[in-house]
């Protein structure tokens, strides 16, 4: 008869293995994260709602994934456009330096701020500025405390745990030289801007390799709302799913729409899906098969 005490040990070790595998969201708070392109208000408004309301929001926008000509005007351009939507309490935050990013000074408008945004750009960027920071320190507790992440593009990405797209090089390098994000969604990796750049099928090499990964491509106008073990659709177009399982099964009708069956498929305006099920929650009413006219 086999040890119980290593049985027992194999049994956590898989368990363990299994729950560390797991794709889990923030256990308060949300993270809004969009495809890239123009934001529409409904994202933009989600956002607010989620950050306290237009007259208690308090957000912070970090441009500095913008390279150094274009940071400051794109930072701008988004705090006059929440202005513009009612947030009278908008700020700019920025560093290249992750030594001032662990100062106290840099992170105290964090500790008072009901959201952050992270503009787009290059993700290296924003790795190299925050990642393992105390500024990073901030962000988990502004989540802790109910209140809400979110980013566009390459803002996007860096939402996630692995980043794609983030060498140095060139961001048409699926796995490069920056591979670490934030991390306030794990085991997930985000791809933007995916129909509009004929980026569908970039992922699917990456989750092969990766299985442990579920993989999200979302495109411009479009965002996932994350809140604990879950995410819903939003904007204006549609959010890939890459998931090893579905690569490896090609499974009819994941979504809920007539389809053939293939390595991933697209959730629509108001789907919800399920993090660590993997399953969509929420499917669209049944569309009859139609005859060929």
């Amino acid at each position: 008869m086999k040890n119980p005490f290593i049985l027992l040990a194999l049994l956590l070790a898989f368990i363990t293995n299994q729950l560390s595998a797991q794709t889990t969201g923030p256990e308060k708070g949300a993270v809004v994260i969009v495809g890239g392109g123009a934001i529409s208000p409904d994202i933009w408004n989600r956002f607010i709602d989620l950050a306290g309301g237009k007259a208690n929001a308090r957000i912070i926008v970090i441009p500095t994934a913008g390279d150094d000509s274009t940071l400051n005007a794109s930072g701008q351009r988004t705090q006059k456009r929440l202005q513009e939507l009612g947030v009278a309490n908008v700020t700019l935050l920025h560093t290249r330096d992750p030594k001032q990013a662990n100062q106290e000074s840099f992170v105290a408008p964090i500790r008072q701020a009901t959201a952050v945004w992270f503009e787009g750009g290059r993700h290296w960027r924003l790795a190299d500025s925050y990642l393992n920071t105390l500024a990073h320190k901030e962000f988990n507790a502004l989540l802790g405390r109910g209140g809400v992440i979110g980013g566009t593009s390459a803002g996007a990405t860096i939402l996630g745990s692995f980043m794609v797209r983030g060498d140095t090089k060139g961001n048409s390098i699926m796995v490069g030289d920056h591979t670490e994000g934030l991390a306030f969604v794990k085991n997930l990796t985000v791809d933007q801007h995916v129909l509009r750049r004929n980026r569908q099928f970039d992922l699917i090499e990456v989750i092969k390799a990766r299985p442990q990964l579920l993989g999200i491509g979302i495109d411009e106008s479009t965002a996932v709302v994350v809140q604990q073990n879950a995410f819903e659709v939003i904007g204006n177009s549609l959010v890939g799913i890459y998931d090893i399982n579905q690569i490896n099964s090609n499974a009819k009708y994941p979504s809920g729409q007539n389809s053939s069956g293939g390595p991933f498929y697209f959730l629509t305006k108001g789907q919800k899906f399920d993090l660590q099920a993997r399953k969509v929650i929420s499917q669209p009413a049944p569309r009859p098969n139609e005859p060929a006219k």
